[in-house]
């Protein structure tokens, strides 16, 4: 199991402070969790159906023609390998390291790339995945570039696997209106903007053939009825769109610029987090952790990303924090 943001009673436990004392910015997900709806009886009781409303709110949302829901797009990550026989795949990295592991895990050659070698190895890949906007880096791909590499890729029988996870501030960047084409697939997540990642919700955009190939993976049932329930309630509230768009893109800035008045300038960033990249990352991370504030760290690279606070309190606490970890680094 590869490491994640998000491990609270671990770190309680490490640095022996209670979990409702931390604050938590190792996740990237908006911090406002939408309402949950109420759940009638009838769907603990029963066996989910597909019938429900949930796959047409959700093309709705995306502004596509068909999806596939799943236990969390981490799902999809896992099964979309079994889908093809064994070959080249590129992952534009750094990004979320599951991509690469369920890949390697089921035989495939993984070269990582760089953006900008993105051109010179793609004639020789069956797969590339990319994961827009970026998570870590924050790294936005204008969607006519990565239409002109999957149509490269598409032109031999390739796929473009695109994970837009930290998308939906920014639906006019989406290759979702596009996932009907052959060998473009597109992985949404819920838990991030609805901030309710413990429903363990996403959904995959692409064609029917290949929608109908992994739900056999998949298998019946795989989201549950209550979920089917919140999901399709979240999804229709517009209203609700609309305020967290406005206020993660606002506390983002707003993240932004509190760190850079510290000198903790971010190199890359999106709606729902910023990414610093800093010699001083595991140092940082350690101070912030012993104050109660876990972060994400990243060792590979030396960087951290810090989540949103949700509050005014959560925002005194990082800066007083961050005021301390520089007056004991001058």
């Amino acid at each position: 199991m590869l490491e994640h943001g998000g491990r609270l009673r671990k770190a309680a436990l490490e640095y022996g402070i209670a979990e409702a004392d931390w604050l938590d910015l190792s996740s990237g997900l908006a911090p406002w969790p939408f309402p949950i709806p109420d759940i009638p009886s009838r769907a603990w009781a029963r066996l989910p159906e597909t019938d429900d409303g949930l796959e047409q709110a959700a093309c709705d949302f995306y502004g596509t023609g068909q999806v596939l829901p799943v236990a969390g797009s981490q799902m999809a990550i896992q099964l979309l390998p079994r889908l093809r026989r064994a070959g080249k795949v590129g992952v534009l990295s750094p990004c979320y390291a599951e991509h690469a592991h369920a890949w390697r895990s089921n035989g495939y050659v993984v070269r990582e790339v760089q953006e900008q070698e993105v051109d010179f190895f793609l004639d020789g890949l069956d797969v590339l995945v990319v994961v827009n906007p970026n998570n870590p880096t924050g790294l936005s791909l204008s969607p006519s570039r990565l239409l002109d590499w999957h149509a490269r890729l598409a032109s031999r029988g390739g796929w473009l696997v695109v994970d837009e996870a930290f998308m939906d501030n920014t639906p006019a960047l989406s290759l979702a209106p596009f996932a009907h084409q052959v060998g473009l697939i597109v992985l949404r997540s819920f838990g991030k903007f609805f901030g309710l990642a413990g429903v363990r919700l996403g959904f995959v955009l692409a064609e029917r053939k290949l929608l109908k190939l992994l739900a056999e993976q998949v298998g019946p049932w795989a989201v549950s009825g209550p979920t089917r329930v919140l999901g399709q309630a979240c999804l229709l509230d517009t209203e609700g769109h609309a305020r967290q768009r406005a206020r993660s893109e606002e506390a983002s800035k707003r993240l932004a610029l509190l760190l850079g008045q510290y000198g903790l300038q971010p190199q890359g960033g999106c709606a729902f987090f910023q990414w610093l990249m800093t010699e001083h990352a595991e140092a940082l991370h350690e101070f912030m952790a012993r104050r109660g504030i876990l972060l994400r760290l990243f060792s590979h690279n030396s960087s951290v990303r810090f989540g949103l606070p949700a509050d005014e309190a959560d925002w005194r606490r990082l800066e007083q924090a961050l005021q301390a970890f520089v007056k004991d680094n001058q």
